[in-house]
């Protein structure tokens, strides 16, 4: 194993970082009140806004950071618990006010968006992973009854906006390591030629993992290219490549093994050699007209996808069953979507009405097959013979309206959208002992939502909002039928949900912000973890939950070389009747932290150089639904942990020349904890643990012609 960083390393490269020359290069100041456009998709004030909803700039995404998982800077946004699962081969595990907190691999119940383009496909599964933090200029972060108007599985929202180039090119590059082996380098082009911008990015991490079995490359290229055809249009290309191939994956870990070994791997995933290879690429085109005070915004996108995924399913299990459908997952998907829509602004009743109205439609179409896991007894973790093959097909097309009319110390806003989703299955794997198990279900649901804000003062909003929520199963929830039924689950229903939030925005005094909201979620037909046993995961309808909750923050500069930013978010979201015996009401819904907390502190000692201090506790997390009330050791609560990171980031201009460094410490006082958990695991391997004390040290070099 790569031995632990150690401080003296990070001390030494410290003061080799103090010894170079800074030139009044410091860290921008805090931005209290940035300009937003989720949520309203005409460009707002996040102050004005009757929502809870984050930006995250160019700064805080990227500043003392490896830029590899957006869960780097989703940690300061209270109600959103982004967790780095030491596992590249299932993706960060993302929720917000404790949607998505199910998903064992991906990103569910949580709309993806970059750059205008949907990184969740249409029926609600996400890959994070596909984020170029790189070229990131901002991430808006939305919870809430507003993100409902973005349609299915959208319990919150998280768009990332990357850079746009500027009149001066450059060029930069960067290369950082640390440790268990973990590098990362990257290149970035940008500038303006002829009238077209351009932005060109290429990266590569590589990591040997925390864990045994955990080893991931990771490729991405990024292109973007500006034109304005005339003064009042603009139109833009983006391609987004991600490749990460032979990802191995080290499952989770049973308790007793979680305790013991927690670098460790139980046996199955060096058995079957689990791992995961992921080819993804896709381009959009985007174009918005200016029409006197009205906007015209148009998209296109369109894309594909390839995953292999070699399970740990036993080759006992698939011979024993012959509608298994193997333990390995195989598919190629071709998505796209267009969508459009017209922003109206216009003086109304001595006010001003601004009124979006738009449609989107997406579709993915998985051409999917499965193939056992060995070809003989003693040849295991190997493509073996077919037992799954078909084309799976998700549609959909959502109409919206959105209207917000202002007028002195008040302002309303309400919106519509319609949800339609289709899927389709065509079963093309038809045997004496496995039927066919084609079929269709369609889901339509209608989303509407309020929002008022009054203005007490020019620094304190009040608001409330309230909205109806709508989530459908995704084809993976679909898949499997609770046993001993088989084929596909499709009398799933969607979950419904009534979103209820009142909220204050405050400035206190000229550099300081508070935001406070709280909130009621009351939701029926909640999918949860029916069974899960022999490789797969079935689900459910549940009866009623509840998430009762309240978050806030508080960002400020003390004076002019400290500042710091705080985020608490308390969660109570239990069962609000009974499923089952073992899972009465009153119970908690499972993989998700009661209370957490953020805080970070910098100090500028010097001009350049900034010195951070954070810190981050998440209460206990239940990792199934009985809350382990029979006191079953091996399903005990993932227990609460605290921890402080600490980093360290230097720039110096010399002419042309813009460097920068970073040196970081992750869990600097070296605890053992338990970083995520997998809902529900069928054979007790829940607990996925994070590493203990850790640093990178990084440089980037930029020079502007």
């Amino acid at each position: 194993m790569p031995p632990r960083f150690q401080p003296t390393a990070l001390a030494t490269a410290l003061a080799a970082l103090a010894a170079g020359p800074a030139c009044g290069a410091d860290t921008a100041p805090l931005t209290l009140n940035p300009v937003v456009v989720t949520g309203s998709r005409a460009e707002a004030a996040s102050f004005d806004m009757p929502a809870a909803i984050d930006v995250l700039d160019r700064d805080q995404i990227t500043a003392g950071q490896p830029r590899v998982n957006a869960s780097e800077a989703l940690a300061a946004v209270p109600g959103v618990i982004a967790n780095n699962r030491q596992n590249y081969a299932q993706d960060l595990q993302i929720s917000t006010r404790g949607f998505g907190a199910r998903s064992a691999f991906g990103v569910r119940g949580v709309k993806l968006v970059a750059d205008g383009i949907p990184a969740s496909m249409p029926d609600g599964q996400g890959q994070a992973a596909t984020f170029n933090l790189d070229v990131a200029e901002r991430m808006e972060v939305l919870r809430g009854p507003y993100s409902a108007i973005y349609g299915n599985h959208a319990g919150g929202v998280i768009q990332l906006f990357t850079r746009e180039p500027e009149a001066r090119p450059s060029v930069e590059g960067g290369f950082a390591a640390g440790s268990y082996g973990s590098t990362k380098a990257d290149l970035t082009a940008q500038g303006k030629l002829d009238g077209l911008g351009y932005v060109i990015n290429a990266s590569r991490f590589s990591t040997d993992g925390y864990r045994d079995h955990s080893a991931a490359t990771r490729e991405q290229a990024f292109a973007k290219i500006t034109a304005r055809p005339d003064p009042d249009s603009k139109l833009t290309f983006v391609v987004n490549g991600l490749w990460q191939h032979n990802t191995q994956d080290p499952l989770g870990l049973r308790w007793s093994t979680a305790q013991a070994s927690p670098r460790s791997v139980e046996a199955a995933a060096l058995t079957y050699n689990t791992r995961k290879s992921i080819d993804h690429l896709q381009g959009g085109v985007a174009y918005e007209r200016r029409l006197g005070a009205d906007l015209l915004q148009v998209s296109a996108y369109a894309g594909q996808r390839s995953v292999i995924q070699f399970q740990s399913i036993p080759r006992a299990v698939q011979l024993a069953n012959p509608g298994h459908s193997g333990g390995i997952i195989d598919f190629d998907r071709n998505f796209y979507g267009i969508g459009a829509r017209y922003i109206a602004v216009r003086e109304a009743a001595g006010g001003k009405l601004t009124t979006t109205v738009g449609v989107d439609l997406d579709s993915s179409t998985d051409q999917r097959s499965g193939y056992q896991n060995f070809t003989s007894a003693t040849a295991l973790g190997v493509k073996g013979t077919l037992r799954r093959k078909e084309t799976d097909t998700v549609e959909s097309l959502d109409p919206y309206i959105q209207a917000e009319w202002a007028r002195g110390d008040w302002a309303f806003t309400a919106g519509l959208r319609h949800s339609n989703v289709k899927f389709k299955v065509a079963d093309e794997y038809i045997t004496a002992d496995n039927g066919n198990d084609s079929g269709s279900r369609s889901y339509r649901r209608s989303t509407p939502m309020l929002g008022v804000v009054y203005k007490l003062n020019p620094a304190i909003n009040l608001y409330a909002s309230a909205a109806r929520g709508f989530e459908t199963p995704t084809l993976n929830e679909m898949f499997y039928a609770i046993p001993p039924a088989g084929g596909f689950n499709f009398g799933l229903k969607p979950s419904r949900s009534q979103h209820f939030e009142i909220g204050a925005k405050a400035f206190v005094g000229a550099a300081s912000r508070v935001n406070v909201a709280l909130f009621q979620i009351a939701t029926e037909d909640e999918l949860v973890v029916a069974a899960s046993a022999d490789g797969r995961t079935s689900y459910r309808n549940a009866g009623k939950t509840l998430r009762q909750g309240v978050e806030a923050s508080f960002d400020t500069a003390w004076q002019r070389n400290l500042s710091s930013r705080f985020a608490v978010s308390h969660l109570r979201a239990i069962y609000d009747e009974a499923i089952s015996a073992s899972v009465p009401a009153g119970n908690s819904l499972p993989g998700i932290p009661r209370t957490t907390l953020f805080g970070d502190l910098a100090w500028k000692p010097l001009p350049g150089i900034t010195a951070t201090v954070e810190a981050i506790y998440r209460s206990r997390v239940f990792v199934e639904d009985t809350n382990n009330a029979a006191g079953t050791d091996a399903k005990r609560p993932a227990p609460a942990y605290a921890i402080a990171n600490l980093r360290l980031t230097a720039e110096q201009r010399l002419g042309h020349w813009r460097l920068t460094e970073f040196a970081r410490i992750d869990n600097l006082f070296d605890r053992q904890y338990i970083g995520s958990v997998v809902v529900g695991d069928g054979n007790d391997r829940y607990y996925e643990p994070a590493p203990g004390r850790s640093g990178m040290v990084g440089v980037n070099a930029r020079y502007t012609w």
